[in-house]
């Protein structure tokens, strides 16, 4: 096949990937605008070069012209989550959309593989649109703890080192490792709600020490600066307590005066 022909199969796919991953991104966006906690942690795709491609033709007899139909990974998206609970709710998700209809699904969480791979996968039908008009292709999304895909990303690794015939002693290694992960997640797993509050309380101080930074900056250009600095000094002197409830009423007190002042400009 023609480099020229590649490229033309493949361009649709690097189209779903760019607009898959731009509206998973959004979902996180969304949880965290709502203030929520969101369960996808991070999102990322590729679409299979054409050397793995043949690669997997080769090793399962499959005709160059059927490569579309019948290869489901071309496309792939990995959806990394904080906690195992999070993968049901992510696949909840996507089960809900309307802009792709799941093909199939694969639990090697519940039903771990031989080797100690743990994933969920789901193969989706996704519609792009290209100058020739709808082409419906398929897409493989993999949704991990980041503990799962660190083991994955190191049994991949390893398996392309050793083409698939790794030295028993690894393998065993890493049936130990693949163990160890379950254990971390289910650790996590118990101490999910200490780790939520935490997180939330990192993201309401920031946005906190945010929104006093925006307003004793937009003061700096309507205030007197002696009373601007007094202000600007009484915040590091909170911020250095490190105590969230006095950022937040001194947040609420700079709202106030802020609000003061946009009022005298608008007379």
């Amino acid at each position: 096949m023609e480099i020229q022909l590649w490229r033309e199969i493949l361009d649709p796919y690097v189209l779903a990937v760019d607009e898959l991953v731009v509206k998973f991104n959004h979902v996180i966006d969304e949880y965290r605008k709502m203030g929520d906690y969101s369960p996808i942690e991070q999102v990322n795709g590729r679409v299979k070069t054409i050397s793995s491609i043949l690669e997997k033709s080769q090793k399962k007899n499959i005709p160059l012209d059927n490569i579309e139909e019948e290869i489901e990974d071309i496309a792939g998206i990995r959806i990394i989550c904080q906690f195992v609970e999070d993968i049901n709710k992510v696949v909840e998700i996507i089960r809900k959309r309307t802009d792709m209809d799941i093909k199939s699904e694969k639990d090697y969480i519940t039903n771990m593989k031989s080797s100690g791979y743990r994933s969920y996968h789901l193969i989706v039908y996704y519609n792009v649109e290209t100058l020739t008009g709808t082409k419906r292709i398929q897409a493989e999304i993999q949704i991990r703890t980041l503990a799962m895909n660190f083991w994955a990303t190191i049994e991949h690794s390893l398996q392309y080192k050793y083409k698939h015939n790794m030295p028993e002693h690894i393998r065993s290694r890493l049936s130990g490792a693949a163990n160890a992960i379950i254990a971390l997640d289910a650790e996590m797993s118990q101490i999910r709600g200490e780790i939520m509050d935490a997180q939330n309380s990192f993201k309401i101080k920031a946005n906190t020490v945010s929104d006093i930074l925006t307003n004793i900056q937009n003061l700096y250009k309507v205030a007197n600066k002696r009373e601007v600095i007094k202000i600007q000094d009484e915040f590091y002197k909170i911020y250095e307590t490190g105590d969230l409830e006095q950022l937040e009423r001194f947040s609420k007190e700079l709202d106030v005066i802020s609000e003061g002042y946009r009022a005298q400009s608008l007379r």
